[in-house]
């Protein structure tokens, strides 16, 4: 057991694959383990799971500087950007940054039948391409090697050009103070940085494009009144985010209603400066310029191997080794990637 800001963690040593998956404090691990005991019981209600639905709404809110009621509930990042997507008018055009992750994409390239066309640009040159989009979607940090956005840039641009700005944060919350409410749409799946189980994401809608936004997912839970909304036409969604909630996964949200909590109650500078401190500890001892992140992509001929044999968990992304250091990681693991590379 390591203990981190205030928590224990049952991390394994070496191991920096929060990109992937990240690793609950005792904490959420504790709560879902309750939640299911109380399951193989019969011991719980729907509307047991509310409570948990609204904290983490609320948990999702305060880490990404949004209002809560402009948040909706999901289960994935493609499944809630599937709304934004649906409301890009036929013929539009989308702006993406090139190689970014393909839940941001795929939604929209999905939607070449109403003649909506897509462009990929590289990262660094997105603010400057913004005008004559209908929407721009990107990552704030790019899961394949941890660059992040320029979203002062990113902002400026759109607001002259008038062009909406879908951010995908799900690298980035839990590590990066972030502080989005200027944006259009804000999405991130929780498990990853936001330690919570998987099947828990999250989708804000900014009112000015809540009615170019379209309850694809449409279901009793989006309802005004969710027990009130279990049978029968007419369709009567909640008037705010709100309609765009899925019905909850319930163990994941149990674990996000503690998850997101315990994260948003830290010092955002704190957190950053340790997750980012070890990062670039790595890159300046491997002889690298810092870079800002937490992610960390290790572009070595067999890095990838020897960081396995070492011990060390990590993953491949874009033919490289990646690694990515949160609230439980130590110079321990610094030293370990050290070791198997040099």
């Amino acid at each position: 057991m390591r203990y981190a800001f205030g928590a224990g963690f049952e991390v394994p040593a070496g191991y920096l694959n929060t990109p992937s998956v990240g690793i609950p404090a005792d904490r959420v691990a504790e709560a879902v383990e309750r939640a299911v005991a109380r399951w193989r019981s019969g011991a719980d209600r729907p509307p047991d799971f509310d409570a948990a639905v609204a904290a983490s709404r609320e948990g999702f809110a305060e880490l990404t500087g949004v209002p809560a009621e402009r948040v909706a509930i999901g289960a994935s990042v493609s499944q809630v950007i599937a709304s934004v997507a649906a409301g890009v008018p036929d013929g539009g055009s989308v702006l993406l940054a090139r190689g970014d992750f393909t839940s941001v994409g795929f939604p929209f390239a999905a939607q070449a039948g109403r003649g909506v066309t897509v462009t990929e640009v590289p990262l660094a040159e997105l603010p400057d391409r913004v005008a004559g989009h209908d929407l721009v979607a990107v990552s704030v940090v790019q899961s394949a090697d941890g660059a992040l956005v320029d979203l002062p840039a990113l902002r400026a641009a759109a607001e002259s050009a008038g062009v909406p700005v879908l951010l995908d944060a799900t690298q980035a919350a839990g590590w990066l103070p972030l502080w989005l409410g200027w944006a259009d749409w804000v999405v991130a799946a929780g498990y990853k940085w936001l330690l919570c189980p998987r099947g828990a994401a999250w989708l804000a809608v900014h009112p000015r494009v809540l009615q170019r936004t379209l309850p694809v997912s449409a279901n009793w839970y989006a309802g005004e009144d969710p027990w009130q909304t279990v049978y029968g036409l007419p369709l009567r969604l909640a008037e705010g985010a709100r309609r765009f909630d899925l019905s909850p996964v319930w163990l994941a949200q149990v674990g996000a209603a503690v998850a997101l909590p315990y994260l948003a109650s830290l010092d955002r500078d704190e957190v950053h400066a340790h997750c980012t401190g070890l990062a670039d500890l790595l890159l300046e001892r491997l002889g690298l310029p810092p870079r800002g992140s937490a992610i960390v992509s290790l572009d070595r001929p067999g890095a990838a191997g020897r960081l396995a044999a070492a011990g060390v968990v990590a993953s491949t992304r874009a033919g490289r080794a990646r690694i990515g250091f949160h609230l439980y990681n130590t110079t321990a693991e610094v030293d370990a990637v050290l070791a198997a590379l040099t």
